[in-house]
């Protein structure tokens, strides 16, 4: 199959990934130890910029050598993934990380150990090469499973096709992997603002009441923690189209984490937050504070469990969570002892989040920071 020439942004990910293997290259004709340096991710790397207000990636790194024999086979998995995505940009094509664990899986000859074992092994190196390259993996022509929906009034063109997404039914448009300007384009948008539901049942709900267009908003779920997807096309909502971001979740410390990661990014992928961390996203509810201010049934609230105590004592600590609203909700939350799923609010009603809950909310600007 003959080369490919890759466009934009693409282009530039593969002159990163061509001076990677000439430095790697010229190492070796030196006749010096070959050393690939990579941003070291872990927790004594990162911190939390109060200015941009997103989680980034310190500057700390760590070198991967050749001749180090506990880095050995780390050295010679990221080389094998910078080439097979280096092959798969040249012709023309995209693949699943999954496909690429199967490219790589290869025995050893002479020996009987494997290239990779499963795919928890290539997965963290596809992650170190991003972050050493300073890319995304969509730009590496790689994508993962599709997770999530949109509905509302916004046009968007999905490589060529075009996409009206107020008219895609009960099922809503299924976002992609990759939501790249070179793969995803917003033809047209009239919508006010952008509301995230953490559950599929939620936005299930929402759709079939037409909240989108009663309220000119584009409803969109990562169905629970959003891929990275998702979370790329909120932040590519908000920064070209200016569009607010409200969150929706459940009131518990796994829900509220859930709308920081939207918010700022992930200690996990902290090299990536400029682009996967939206910081102007506000948090709409759902509060344990919502119970009395609504008349919530106290019988439809969940005890808290040590998991759950043990968890919102650790956000408390968060520099993200210490707004003092935050500090309030959080406190609240272990003080009562309890607490809540979005679906509770059907014990008001089957429609009472989409006819009373969330227009009050909005009305009132009643978020959280």
């Amino acid at each position: 199959m003959p080369e490919k020439k890759p466009k934009g942004d693409s282009r530039e990910t593969e002159k990163k990934l061509v001076n990677l293997g000439n430095e790697v290259a010229e190492q070796i004709n030196k006749l010096k130890n070959p050393d690939v340096t990579i941003p070291v991710r872990a927790l004594s790397n990162i911190f939390f910029d109060e200015k941009s207000g997103l989680v980034k990636l310190g500057q700390k790194v760590s070198h991967r050598t050749y001749m180090n024999v506990a880095h050995t086979r780390k050295f010679m998995q990221s080389l094998m993934v910078a080439a097979e995505c280096k092959k798969i940009m040249n012709q023309g094509v995209s693949t699943s990380i999954r496909d690429l664990y199967y490219a790589l899986k290869r025995t050893i000859p002479g020996t009987q150990e494997n290239t990779v074992e499963d795919q928890s092994e290539s997965d963290p190196v596809i992650e170190d090469l991003e972050a050493t390259l300073n890319t995304l993996r969509e730009k590496l022509h790689l994508k993962a499973d599709r997770k999530g929906y949109v509905v509302g009034p916004i046009v968007i063109r999905d490589t060529g096709d075009r996409i009206d997404c107020s008219k895609m039914g009960s099922s809503g448009w299924a976002i992609p992997s990759n939501v790249e300007e070179e793969m995803i384009k917003f033809e047209k948008c009239t919508a006010d603002f952008i509301l995230v539901v953490e559950k599929d049942a939620i936005w299930q709900r929402l759709n079939e009441d037409k909240f989108w267009k009663k309220h000119n908003c584009l409803i969109l779920t990562g169905k629970g923690q959003p891929a990275r997807g998702c979370r790329r096309l909120i932040n590519r909502l908000h920064k070209e189209l200016k569009l607010p971001v409200y969150v929706c979740c459940d009131a518990d410390g796994w829900g509220m984490y859930i709308y920081s990661v939207i918010k700022q990014g992930s200690i996990n992928l902290s090299f990536l937050s400029d682009r996967l961390g939206t910081p102007a996203a506000k948090y709409i509810g759902l509060t344990t504070q919502d119970v009395e201010k609504f008349n919530i049934p106290k019988n439809v609230t969940i005890k808290l469990n040590k998991g759950d105590i043990k968890r919102v004592n650790e956000m408390l600590k968060y520099v993200w969570f210490k707004p003092k609203e935050w500090q309030e909700e959080l406190k609240n939350m272990l003080q009562v002892g309890y607490k809540l799923e979005l679906e509770a609010l059907s014990a008001k009603g089957i429609k009472f989040i989409s006819e009373t809950y969330l227009p009050q909310k909005i009305q009132e600007k009643d978020f959280l920071p």
